[in-house]
């Protein structure tokens, strides 16, 4: 992990971090995320605007956002900002058909990123972060790209909490935190287990799966959850889900 001493360094002795939150969010979610980081860390943010602004309508941006990954990516407005002045980016996205959305594509098309270190975070419906840092390595061969957060839209309200151990964790800002343990070895899902995995997933029609293996740790909220499951159409899956001391059990995130 990047520790605050490292980001000094990269500013030059005694200066100021030399960090920025660069991001592009269409119905919030990410600027979320983006303005509590830039707030913590106390650093510039920038967001990224198309020229043609995306419709709120869910269906009319999945159909814009097919027709430009087959075809030209959208136009964006110029940053009003110098990259090349700052040596971390914390750059953040919402997850569009499992990556991060094209207005992001069209930036990291256009930008120079050599040698920088890319801090992702996303929103998204149920996962993505995973496949879009993966996509990120490939677009930025030559920049380090460091462990990512990301979080689901209908979780908003965990971001403040979430975000402040993301950067304690990561050694972005100081502050104490407790380490997570390693979740236990996966092992058959009790009956018990599985009522928990269905009280988490089926409320979201995306998810239609059987839980078989699980992994547990707990977590200063209560108890999380490690959870590879079996799609209905026979694919593998992991869930993470959440069961808070109070309060109804919530998944955080799927990996495909």
């Amino acid at each position: 992990m990047l520790s605050v001493m490292a980001l000094a360094s990269c500013a030059g002795k005694g200066a100021a971090p030399k960090a920025i939150v660069v991001y592009y969010s269409q119905l919030n979610s990410t600027k979320a995320v983006a303005e509590q980081i830039a707030t913590k860390m106390d650093i510039p943010i920038v967001s990224i605007e198309p020229v043609v602004p995306y419709d709120d309508d869910f269906n009319a941006t999945i159909q814009r956002g097919q027709k430009e990954m087959a075809g030209e990516l959208p136009e964006i407005k110029p940053l009003n900002v110098k990259l090349e002045d700052y040596d971390v980016i914390f750059l953040g996205y919402p997850i569009w058909f499992g990556t991060y959305a094209t207005p992001m594509m069209t930036f990291l098309k256009n930008a120079n990123l050599a040698g920088k270190k890319i801090v992702p975070f996303c929103s998204f419906g149920s996962g993505g972060l995973n496949t879009s840092v993966n996509d990120l390595k490939k677009a930025l061969p030559d920049s380090e790209i460091l462990p990512g957060y990301g979080v689901r839209a209908a979780r908003l309200d965990a971001i403040p909490s979430e975000v402040d151990y993301f950067l304690k964790a990561g050694g972005f800002i100081k502050g104490d935190f407790t380490p997570y343990a390693d979740f236990s070895a996966q092992a058959p899902a009790t009956d018990e287990q599985k009522a928990l995995f269905h009280a988490a997933v089926d409320s979201y029609g995306m998810i239609r799966a059987e839980a078989e293996t699980v992994g547990v740790r707990d977590i200063p909220a209560g108890k999380e959850y490690l959870f590879t499951a079996r799609e209905a159409q026979g694919g593998t899956i992991q869930v993470y889900v959440i069961d808070p001391t109070s309060g109804d059990p919530v998944f955080t995130q799927v990996l495909r």
